[in-house]
């Protein structure tokens, strides 16, 4: 993955072969009929189809990924993903290499995204991201997470 931090360039390259494939496997007609589970796709690009009810904020975690984009992609139901930059946060579980994720302490502040049936976000790894959240009441959720390497 090409980057740049110079000026107002582009700091991800989203044209990236990467990017094209997990774009394009959002395509596919048939994500509503997918198990849960992974499938892994071309250009070490990973995807998770997760079926789950959205709980309460309070009872979640700010995570983060040092090897991967997330792009949450919304299926069906409706769900808040916290977000925040990962600078200044506190650990509260240290960095777990075999799942590539960090848990953070709940920041005094931090903002959502609102993600409903054909949404999604791409989150970098310095976004620091609570998915799961409910959206006003529990309700089901279908998901797909692509994991993009870096």
């Amino acid at each position: 993955m090409n980057s740049t931090k110079i000026g107002l360039e582009y700091k991800y390259d989203f044209s990236d072969s990467t990017f094209q494939t997990a774009l394009a496997f959002l395509h596919r007609p048939d994500l509503a009929d997918l198990p849960e589970g992974w499938i892994e796709l071309d250009n070490g690009v990973r995807a998770s189809v997760q079926h789950y009810t959205t709980i309460a904020a309070e009872t979640l975690d700010f995570e983060t990924h040092e090897k991967f984009f997330d792009v949450q992609y919304l299926i069906e139901g409706v769900e808040l993903i916290g977000v925040v930059g990962r600078e200044g946060l506190v650990e509260k579980t240290p960095y777990d290499t075999t799942n590539d994720v960090t848990f953070y302490e709940e920041p005094v502040l931090s903002g959502a995204v609102l993600l409903r049936a054909g949404d999604y976000v791409v989150l970098a790894p310095e976004d620091a991201h609570k998915p799961r959240c409910l959206a006003g009441e529990a309700m089901p959720v279908k998901k797909i997470v692509l994991k993009v390497p870096v």
